[in-house]
This record gives C-alpha cells, structure tokens and sequence, in this order.
C-alpha cells in the first residue's frame, strides 16, 4: 500500500471518464488505498488547428504523461489505446488491457442520414488518415476536411462548420452516453478500426512491485490477446497518425482473426487481407499478417507516405 496511487491522465471528459472507471476499479479492489487522479496536458491538447499527421502522429496525447510517469510524478496512466505508439519507451509497459468496448466507428450525420443516403459531394469531418482514405475509397465523390478536438467539439463542429457528418469511435460515444447521436455504426468492410481501438491502455513502470499485483485484476485475457496481436500488426508496419493502417481482430473458440489494411491516402488503393490461427500465436499472426501485406505492395504505399512526409 502506499499512502496515495496517482494516475495520470488527460484532462478530456472522455479522458476523465476513462480514468475515473480506473480508478473506481482500484476503490473497488483495494478499499483502503487512496486513489487519486493527475491531469496532464499533451501536445496533442494543445495543437487544436493542425492535423495530427502534421505534427507528430502517434505519441502526442501520451508523450508527456508517459514522462511524468517515467519520472515518478504518477504511478501509473490510462491513454486510449488506439493513442499509443507501437514502441513503448524503456522502463514503462502496459500493466493492463480492461475488457474492450465496441471497437468500431460511427458516422453522426446532421441529417441523420446512413453514410449511403449521403448527398453527393457530401463533407465528412474527420483527421484520422485511416478514415478518410476509407470513407474516400467507399465514396470518392466526399469532401474529407480536418476536424481535431475532443469529443465534444467535434460534435457541436457537425453544426457550427456545416458539414454534412462526422466519423468518430463508438467507444468515446458510448462511454459518454452519447448513442443517442449515432446515424450508423459503420461496417467493417466500409471503416475497418484503427488498432487498439475501444481497448484502455494501463501504463505503468516496468516490474513496479507495488502498481503491477494491482492491476493485474483488472487485466482482461482476451482483450489483451486480441490488442497485442494488433498491435504486433501495427509495429510490424511501423504505423503511425501519418499512415492510413487499421486493424481488427476478434476471437472466436480459441482463434484468433485478424483483419488488416493499408491504405494510400486517397483511398485509390486499398491492400486488405485476414489470417486467422491459434489465439496463443495472436501476436506472431500480427506480425505474419504485415508481412504478407508488405509483400503486397504494402511497402511501397509506406514507401511512398514516408517520402511525400519528408518533403511536406
């Protein structure tokens, strides 16, 4: 026990939500532990007018948290998992993956209209890479414009900027007891997820002898399975914000399955494949499944975003 657990977080109210199931878990488990939370502001709080892509992609909501928690400022960090990057820094690992909420994306769309009712040259918020050369390969006569900030903003931009819809995750929806607003849940054939997505990532120090037995109870084998072998998909490729990557796997009666895709950023190309195999393999499926893409032609739309990024 020690005298209180710090956890650091974002200040979001979807951050917020996140940490305080956390933390409500910890109350829960240990009664007589103090629990609090640490705000912490990213640079991805406070860069709200560039996209993501732009700026530094993966790491920008969990940069300086991971520092704090590095620095023994906090004991551990809750981030979206769909935020973290494929590397991990030394000295700090994921001490928990919590059960995975629905990992798929919505459309919310102003007139309440399903993503195949919108009118032609429809404009479609979104800064996500991934959903935009998705949403432009299934409908190429949209308009994609950038649309950063929270939950919240996001929403009320749908009116303020006129746009005809918005894509965001089911999760942060749910989560914040917005279903209420949901057009469509998007199919996977349509907006396959981005890594990690719905999944909470519980960081904390490597071999921490306090923080580790305590959240090991709040591990969820499955989900874990499941987000590790993506993950494995994803660091194979060495995705991040600045390439259109998703991935999407389930398990089913001990197999796992998982989709995968890259995209060029116009959506003009699309490499998708599965493979599917013991549940206990999830992560040298991941793997296996990027290298097939890559062999593909995978490597050569990377090839081709990793020098488009370098003279942008």
């Amino acid at each position: 026990m020690k005298p209180s657990i710090k956890i650091g977080t974002r200040a979001s109210k979807l951050a917020l939500w996140q940490a305080n199931w956390v933390q409500s878990a910890l109350n829960e488990k240990f009664p007589g532990q103090k629990v609090e939370l640490v705000t912490i502001k990213t640079k991805g709080d406070k860069i709200l007018d560039v996209p993501l892509a732009k700026v530094g992609g993966k790491g920008l909501f969990v940069k300086e948290i991971e520092q704090a928690l590095l620095e023994g400022r906090i004991d551990l960090a809750v981030h979206s998992m769909k935020d973290m990057p494929a590397e991990i820094p030394d000295g700090l690992c994921i001490g928990a993956i919590p059960q995975r909420e629905d990992p798929s994306d919505v459309l919310v769309a102003r007139e309440d209209l399903d993503f195949s009712s919108l009118k032609r040259g429809a404009v479609i918020g979104t800064s996500s890479l991934r959903r935009a050369a998705q949403l432009r390969h299934a409908r190429p006569d949209i308009s994609i414009t950038p649309l950063r900030g929270n939950l919240d903003t996001r929403l009320k931009k749908l009116q303020t900027e006129n746009l005809d819809a918005i894509v965001l995750a089911a999760a942060g929806i749910k989560r914040l007891d917005l279903t209420h607003r949901i057009t469509e849940y998007l199919q996977a054939d349509i907006m396959l997820p981005a890594v990690g997505q719905g999944a909470l990532c519980i960081e904390m120090r490597q071999e921490d002898p306090i923080i580790g037995p305590m959240l090991a109870p709040l591990d969820h084998a499955d989900s874990r399975t499941v987000v590790l072998g993506e993950r494995a998909f994803l660091n194979r490729l060495g995705g991040s914000c600045q390439v259109p990557i998703a991935g999407h796997g389930e398990i089913l009666t001990d197999t796992f399955s998982l989709t995968g895709l890259v995209a060029d950023m116009d959506g003009s190309r699309i490499i998708k494949a599965d493979l599917s195999g013991p549940a206990d393999s999830a992560e040298a499926i991941g793997f296996k499944l990027a290298e097939q893409l890559l062999a593909r032609g995978a490597d050569e739309i990377l090839k081709a975003l990793e020098a488009d990024s370098k003279l942008s």
